[in-house]
């Protein structure tokens, strides 16, 4: 064995493991410790120019979770059983134009990027998302956003299954009906948010079925 095809064991291992779960154990909590590591792994995820366009809302109020069960047909079993339930919103126009005060000041104080590269970056952004159709409309830029959140989903609903928790991503709820709510309860500040996706963690109640994909060669072209 190499020194790493274990570790490669190990991830492939939870990629077999890891499923949509509809419905929880809701008798199981997963610990502090534990959910931190998953948080964590969405915090340190990638995205475009580095913008970290995302907010992680942790559900854990049971009548909020009620309220947001009767709009959220596709999320009504997950809110009613897992341990944790996170939605993710992401930033929209205020906040990720090339001009917005938010790229300027994460610059600053995450990136550390000197003052010269701080002023240059409305000019070069511009250029960039004018290039990739990314300011044709509002619905544009929050999809753009939106496609970063998704990175973190992955990495936590991966992560949560390398150390043995379920999960399950859920775009099944009515937008405007969810968003209201939220911006009801001040959390999407005023206009710098909207919501992306949500996803459920717990322990499963139930076997799965056994996981079914394609043939890797089905979905793989070699351009030699």
């Amino acid at each position: 064995m190499t020194d790493n095809s274990f570790v490669k064991q190990q991830i492939l291992e939870a990629f077999q493991f890891r499923h949509a779960t509809k419905e929880f154990d809701s008798s199981r909590e997963i610990s502090d410790e534990d959910f931190h590591f998953i948080l964590e792994t969405g915090r340190l995820s990638p995205s475009s120019i580095g913008l970290e366009p995302w907010k992680f809302v942790v559900i854990q109020n049971q009548e909020f979770r009620e309220k947001l069960g009767a709009i959220a047909w596709g999320a009504e079993r997950q809110l009613r059983t897992s341990s944790h339930f996170v939605i993710i919103l992401a930033r929209k126009s205020l906040d990720v134009r090339y001009d917005s005060d938010y790229i300027t000041k994460h610059f600053k104080t995450v990136k550390k990027a000197p003052d010269e590269v701080v002023k240059d970056l409305p000019r070069r952004y511009q250029n960039f998302q004018e290039k990739f159709g990314v300011l044709e409309n509002e619905r544009t830029i929050f999809d753009w956003s939106c496609k970063q959140t998704y990175i973190a989903l992955a990495n936590m609903m991966t992560a949560a299954a390398q150390i043995g928790i379920d999960s399950c991503p859920m775009e099944g709820f009515e937008y405007k009906r969810v968003h209201d709510l939220l911006e009801k309860e001040g959390l999407l500040e005023e206009g710098h948010f909207g919501v992306s996706v949500m996803v459920a963690f717990g322990y499963r109640k139930d076997e799965p079925r056994p996981k079914t994909r394609k043939e890797l060669n089905d979905i793989v072209t070699w351009m030699k």
